[in-house]
């Protein structure tokens, strides 16, 4: 990884579009490790991240909200930022700056990826995005999912 911070923040680009290919294990365990390295407020930590790679979960994803999210069916794998704000208050803002950081480190390790947002988003039936979320990957309540990342093997690169 050689190309510089700035660098990866020119080119990274959101990606919706994957070749197929699968993502190792290894390096989705990289991006995890990027989103656990993020700074949060009083170093509380609520974050956790969830990765999907089973095609069904993926598919139910990708209709977890209305619109926006479509694209999730054909990814590789989703990191799923749910954080316990029961631990912080300021969980959108630690849950934020994590993805940010999975995003990064996406285009380092030459992925494609499209953060999806599921705070204060709803499906075609009106049911909270967030909700769907935590059924899916039977998180608790307290639990709260301000997105996730679709990711996989650029199909084109921009």
């Amino acid at each position: 990884m050689s190309t510089s911070l700035f660098d990866l923040m020119r080119s990274r680009r959101s990606i919706r579009a994957y070749a197929g290919d699968p993502i190792p294990a290894e390096t989705l365990a990289l991006l995890e490790e990027a989103a656990s390295l993020a700074p949060t407020s009083r170093d509380r930590k609520p974050c956790r991240f969830y990765t999907v790679t089973d095609k069904a979960q993926l598919a139910q994803l990708a209709k977890a909200k209305a619109a926006g999210s479509a694209f999730t069916a054909q990814a590789a794998a989703a990191i799923v930022v749910a954080a316990d704000s029961t631990v912080s208050d300021t969980w959108i803002e630690d849950s934020s700056i994590a993805m940010t950081y999975m995003m990064l480190a996406a285009e380092a390790l030459g992925l494609g990826c499209c953060w999806v947002q599921m705070h204060l988003r709803s499906d075609e039936n009106g049911i909270s995005a967030e909700e769907n979320v935590r059924r899916i990957l039977a998180l608790p309540e307290q639990f709260r999912v301000v997105g996730f990342l679709a990711l996989g093997q650029k199909e084109v690169t921009p």
